[in-house]
């Protein structure tokens, strides 16, 4: 009786380890590789750091924090409570308007000291601060 049963565990166990053995020579599945994300990792075609705060001004040439060089202007008031503000960037007769509406920035230019930055149907005028106009109506304020 003896005997049956050790002969019983060598062939039990040489089976279970078998079945181990050949588990391990199967080739390991292939997983899908995800790119790694690097953090900060999201520079634009100039370099700049969105993640950080950074856009490209072609005014300046360099990545900038508009919340940090720009001047702030406000929606305009008509009785509704908005939450977008408009960012400009001067630079002598010259100035970058960044606005929530818009992919990419709009350069204004005056013709002397004291004119309004215009561009296609924007304006931008300094009276009492500024104030922004499209197609005539405005827009955009700060004072």
């Amino acid at each position: 009786m003896k005997k049956i049963f050790l002969f019983s565990a060598i062939i039990g166990l040489s089976f279970s380890c078998a079945k181990k053995v050949g588990e391990e020579n199967k080739a390991p599945k292939k997983e899908e590789s995800k790119p790694a994300r690097v953090v900060g990792g999201d520079s634009d075609a100039h370099g700049c750091k969105a993640s950080a705060g950074y856009t490209w001004s072609a005014l300046k040439n360099e990545c900038v924090r508009l919340f940090e060089v720009g001047t702030k202007l406000a929606h305009a008031e008509d009785g509704k409570t908005y939450s977008t503000v408009a960012y400009v960037i001067f630079d002598g007769n010259k100035a970058e308007l960044f606005l929530d509406t818009q992919k990419e920035p709009i350069l204004l230019e005056r013709k002397s000291e004291g004119d309004s930055w215009t561009k296609d149907d924007y304006q931008l005028i300094p009276w009492k601060g500024y104030v922004l106009k499209k197609n005539g109506k405005i827009i955009y304020t700060r004072e």
